[in-house]
């Protein structure tokens, strides 16, 4: 990419999106389109088709999409399978029909089966039953991976599928019926912290191991492999490295809380998800890319962007 080259980031307000907005503009890049959901519908085939008529664009950023925890996915799956279908169906064809040059996908390591030989190759896409919890929103994701493939095979085109694994930072949603483990926690602990909460509750058995990465190393990736030239389709972004979920709240509560005694409660009756989702991450590294932010000084800034936020909304 060129730094006058015109680059569309789909998904400029969400978690990934706005990171790679944010180190876009960091990188000088002095053309960047952006429209929230109330100027542009990306459902809608006619008015994607026409914005892509309108701005004649070099490269496209598809980190829109609809995205929330096992809640979320559990609760609302005919709109997360409709909605992701329908944003990245008419963002990836309006690419193909105006002629962008490279266009980079972010899926989710839920596409995976539930069920994978662990570390997760790429090449397990499709070998076995997704979990229940999030099928919909998987299947959609697959079917963006596949979209892309056939595009590349069928008309040569340059589409690049990355899938990362549980992403967090700021800008992420804090809901506590919608959002992922992570922001979970987070508020949870600030919940904790405030109101000199005695103990916690979490979701599940506690056993579930988890991979995280963090936001900006996911943007970092983005821009990383979108000057890239690569003859896969699918690479893997993550860190290599996961903990059980117990782990992370102990952690958390270590960092966030130090020098008091929380009880942690799981709560058995809520689903856990997938046993375990540990990204195999030997390509990315084969192309030069590894993460590169520390745990620790991850959850500390993601701490205090929760804070901030709500210090806000109180004087707003």
């Amino acid at each position: 990419m060129k730094k006058k080259d015109v680059i569309y980031v789909a998904g400029h307000k969400g978690l990934v999106g706005s990171a790679i907005f944010d180190l876009l503009k960091n990188k000088g890049f002095e053309n960047i389109i952006v429209k929230d959901s109330n100027e542009l519908d990306l459902r809608n085939q006619n008015d994607v088709n026409d914005f892509f008529s309108k701005n004649k664009i070099d490269y496209v950023f598809l980190a829109a999409a609809k995205v929330g925890g096992i809640a979320a996915n559990n609760k609302y799956k005919a709109d997360f399978i409709y909605d992701n279908l329908s944003i990245q169906s008419n963002v990836i064809h309006s690419s193909f029909v105006y002629k962008v040059k490279k266009l980079l996908f972010l899926g989710s390591s839920c596409i995976y089966p539930k069920d994978s030989i662990q570390p997760i190759k790429e090449d397990f896409l499709l070998n076995g039953t997704l979990e229940p919890t999030n099928e919909p929103y998987a299947i959609a994701k697959i079917a963006g991976i596949k979209m892309c493939e056939a595009f590349n095979k069928q008309y040569n085109t340059n589409y690049l599928c990355l899938m990362p694994t549980n992403t967090y930072g700021p800008n992420d949603n804090y809901d506590l019926l919608d959002s992922h483990f992570f922001p979970a926690l987070i508020r949870k602990a600030h919940e904790c912290k405030i109101k000199g909460k005695k103990s916690i509750e979490v979701w599940g058995s506690g056993k579930p191991l988890r991979e995280l990465i963090f936001v900006d190393d996911i943007a970092d990736a983005c821009i990383y492999f979108m000057n890239k030239k690569i003859k896969e389709t699918l690479i893997n972004i993550g860190t290599g490295i996961d903990y059980s979920i117990k782990d992370y709240v102990k952690l958390f509560l270590k960092i966030l809380i130090p020098n008091k005694k929380i009880n942690i409660k799981f709560d058995n009756l809520k689903p856990n998800g997938t046993p375990r989702k540990l990204l195999d991450v030997k390509l990315a590294k084969k192309y030069g890319w590894e993460f590169k932010t520390n745990l620790k000084d991850a959850i500390l800034t993601t701490f205090k962007d929760y804070t901030l936020e709500k210090n806000k909304k109180k004087i707003s």
